[in-house]
């Protein structure tokens, strides 16, 4: 692990270490300074000392090179054996990277009596897949997930690491980058290879979406990344596709669990899941109240789409967070989105601009979803979204 050290003969009691740090983790004694047990290793007090006192030490196992690293890796998710898109989407990228690198594409599945889901995996992109087949793995807990991830990682040092930024992959993932001691670039949404370094350039957006930044991870590996459902392409499955399916048994501890899998409630509320849906009727504050919602169910009905909300319309309370989209709610992608009351914020924008036709209604010509709409209608939602539902009705019966 790495480690921080005071060099008593150097330090001359100035304090600008104390001051810089933000954990309140160095004091004085007797005019030297000394680190605590709360020391977070960020390295903050490190660059203020003038003399050189203070050492930040990474400590790396011996055997650890780059060049041990090969191939790139998708951590699949599935429940009941179902296998989410994201990591089918994932697989199509994985399959760009890998040739770019020229290495294999594998993909890591956890569970039990998962049926044809591996081969599934090989249909879209796989050339190995991990299978853990294991009772204690048929529900998702933290502990055994990321100690099978983290040991066949150990294994088998795959360059690249990749899962969804879901609930499952955002409570894994992080664990498994701390154990294996790398790096994690959370909600990307591009990854490239760079073609001078090989390093897997990880682009996100940042600072409220404002700037898109690019990240690498030049000197620990696994690089490793999560990625929002519909942002990546998946490729189209081949049953005729060749493949390998490695079975692997790990020690039995590593599967044990401080925590009880108690019961998965799925949320009613949604009669189609927003983040499948082809057609989505989304919205916001303009809306002006939660019961003018019943009216998005009625178009959505009309279409055979799924209800969203920007995130205004849910921090209001007017409608569950499971229908929000946008940066902090769900990307979405369907061939048609319609922006009920929806002002346009960027960190919605972020959420929905891949879709392939978008019809925004506002009040307010200059409303920044008349951007990115395919067709835009001024005028009040109250009026023109039952009007539309009235005509749409007729014309598809």
């Amino acid at each position: 692990m790495s480690s921080i050290e005071v060099v008593a003969e150097r330090c001359v009691g100035c304090e600008l270490c104390v001051k810089a740090c933000l954990y309140d983790a160095i004091e004085m004694v007797d005019g030297v300074a000394v680190i605590k047990d709360n020391c977070t290793l960020c390295g903050a007090c490190v660059e203020p000392c003038k003399f050189d006192a203070i050492l930040l030490r990474e400590s790396h196992r011996e055997e650890d090179s780059l060049e041990d690293y090969a191939g790139v890796w998708v951590v699949a998710e599935q429940r009941e054996g179902e296998i989410h898109g994201v990591s089918y989407e994932l697989l199509g990228k994985g399959r760009e990277l890998a040739d770019a690198r020229g290495s294999e594409l594998s993909a890591v599945l956890l569970g039990h009596d998962l049926g044809d889901a591996p081969r599934a995996l090989i249909e879209h992109g796989a050339d190995t897949v991990y299978l853990v087949d294991d009772p204690s793995l048929k529900d998702y807990l933290d502990e055994p997930y990321a100690n099978a991830v983290t040991a066949l990682i150990e294994s088998h040092r795959p360059e690249i690491v990749l899962t969804g930024a879901t609930s499952v992959g955002r409570s894994l993932i992080p664990r498994v980058a701390i154990q294996v001691r790398t790096g994690l670039t959370a909600d990307c949404t591009g990854l490239e290879i760079d073609d001078a370094e090989g390093l897997l350039l990880q682009t996100r957006p940042a600072f409220g979406g404002n700037i898109m930044a690019t990240i690498i991870c030049p000197r620990h590996r696994p690089q490793m990344a999560t990625v929002r459902h519909k942002v990546m392409k998946a490729l189209e499955p081949d049953p005729a596709r060749k493949g390998e399916i490695v079975s692997e048994r790990l020690d039995p501890s590593l599967l044990e669990t401080r925590t009880e899998f108690v019961e998965f409630v799925r949320d009613l509320t949604q009669a189609v899941n927003i983040a499948e849906a082809d057609v989505i009727v989304s919205g916001g504050r303009g809306l002006g109240g939660p019961e003018n919602f019943e009216m998005l169910q009625k178009l959505a009905g009309v279409l055979g789409g799924a209800v969203g909300a920007s995130r205004a319309a849910v921090d209001a309370g007017w409608i569950p967070y499971s229908h929000q989209v946008g940066q902090t709610g769900k990307t979405v992608q369907p061939k048609l989105y319609v922006a009920c009351g929806i002002s346009g914020a960027v960190q919605h924008l972020a959420g929905m601009q891949s879709s392939k036709t978008i019809i925004a209604i506002n009040r307010d010509p200059d409303a920044p979803i008349f951007k990115v709409a395919t067709y835009g209608i001024v005028g009040d939602v109250k009026e023109v979204v039952p009007l539309l539902t009235r005509k749409l009705s007729a014309a598809l019966s």
